[in-house]
């Protein structure tokens, strides 16, 4: 079988056997495109060691990201397993293929203070009534009180909400559904827009049950929440853009300051892994400085 082909195989049965989400689907296999790119679409028996390693040292001259090149490892190996398992080759090539180290970065995390004149401001703007405003403060406000990913908030549908006890049910990665509390601020907003700013936009669409719609009235597009965020939060951090992530990060982090338990920040956050909640642990320079300033005897 060609490479081209066994791609194609591969991301069906992560699709409909893994169920992996359709965003991870496509992520694999625009990895494994690099890897024809640089091979070929050749018989992937004729792929060995040597062509893998050609294939990253290319991505080294070009300057790809170290974990770009350690997230198109993990893909490429995982595709080479799945192909001896099936019987498509007989050997791994990829068994001695070892990935770069990532560098350990912390998220980039706004402080309370920034998130309130955010949410502040954007409060200001649903005042006028606007359905675009109402939505973009209740985007705003839900990413921040829940710490939802992006696809997750796309993803939800008005029967999703539970105003009575103030939770929303998301999907999230590998089709894993969670309860998530968000807290009054958020209630409020998404009363607003759901009551005055979403009939506005639903009038202009096909009937779409999505919670959050777009100016024309279908579902609105993780790209079009990207730049929903960025154009609220990106100037409050200085820089020129920042995603939804940053919502979440900065929610989690706030979470653990606060006090609350790390394996609760984990459910909520809906990670597979402790380990992955754990980068949230940092301790922020202002609270290092004062515990330093309260106990060190030499402070």
């Amino acid at each position: 079988m060609r490479l081209a082909a066994a791609t194609a195989a591969y991301a069906d049965d992560l699709a409909h056997v893994r169920r992996l989400s359709p965003a991870t689907v496509r992520a694999y296999a625009a990895d494994l495109r690099d890897l024809q790119n640089a091979a070929g679409d050749v018989e992937l028996a004729e792929i060995d060691l040597e062509s893998l390693h050609e294939w990253r040292w290319r991505a080294t001259q070009r300057g790809d990201a170290r974990a770009t090149i350690a997230r198109r490892t993990a893909s490429v190996r995982g595709f080479f397993a799945w192909a001896q398992e099936h019987g498509i080759i007989a050997v791994d090539p990829s068994l001695r293929l070892v990935a770069p180290k990532r560098a350990r970065t912390l998220p980039k995390v706004a402080t309370a203070p920034a998130m309130t004149a955010v949410l502040d401001a954007a409060a200001a703007r649903a005042g006028e009534g606007d359905a675009i405003a109402l939505r973009d403060a209740a985007i705003l406000e839900l990413l921040y009180a829940s710490a939802l990913r992006v696809a997750e908030l796309c993803g939800m549908d008005v029967d999703d909400i539970d105003a009575h006890r103030r939770t929303v049910r998301v999907i999230g990665k590998g089709s894993k559904e969670r309860i998530v509390p968000f807290g009054g601020p958020a209630a409020s907003a998404l009363d607003a827009y759901l009551v005055r700013g979403r009939p506005v936009l639903a009038a202009r669409g096909q009937g779409s049950r999505a919670v959050f719609l777009g100016a024309r009235g279908g579902r609105l597009g993780t790209r079009a929440a990207y730049d929903v965020v960025s154009r609220a939060v990106a100037p409050a951090l200085g820089t020129e853009t920042t995603g939804p992530h940053t919502l979440r990060h900065s929610a989690a982090t706030h979470l653990l300051d606060g006090g609350a338990d790390l394996r609760t920040v984990q459910e909520m956050l809906g990670h597979a892994s402790l380990g992955t909640t754990q980068i949230y642990t940092h301790v922020s320079a202002e609270k290092l400085a004062a515990a330093y300033r309260l106990a060190h005897p030499r402070a």
